[in-house]
């Protein structure tokens, strides 16, 4: 067994050390996750637009899974029918749609925004370079 002299107490500075690496490791990693983004591959268009923040605005977004988002949040057809039946007509709806994904899930949102006769939506696109 080992022992130490009664003069030296034990050094935990490198133990310190260790564990402020590891918490930022942490932190850096949390904070990551917390700002994740839903990964699109929107399709390129010639003529595409800056789109206008400043508007009173409903996001529907279609991942490459088909799963419908509501302004960040997944939902379902239900919930997204709901959403655009409280819908004021001046409210602008930006339609995102993965390329990769059904045209059958984009026909439903237009259909449904038909339904309610809303014709203010704009089709968000990726500039061509």
């Amino acid at each position: 067994m080992l022992k130490l002299p009664k003069n030296e107490g034990l050094n935990i500075v490198p133990f310190i050390d260790i564990m402020l690496v590891l918490l930022a490791i942490v932190l850096s990693i949390s904070t990551f996750i917390a700002h994740g983004q839903i990964k699109i591959n929107l399709p390129i268009s010639e003529n595409s637009l800056s789109v206008d923040e400043n508007k009173e605005k409903l996001s529907i977004l279609i991942d490459e899974q088909n799963a419908f988002y509501i302004n960040d949040k997944i939902s379902d057809i239900e919930q997204l029918k709901q959403a655009i039946n409280a819908l004021n007509s001046k409210t602008l709806v930006e339609l995102s749609s993965d390329k990769n994904a059904k045209f059958e899930s984009f026909v439903q949102v237009i259909d449904l925004l038909k339904a309610k006769k809303h014709e203010n939506f704009q089709i968000i696109t990726k500039k061509n370079p």
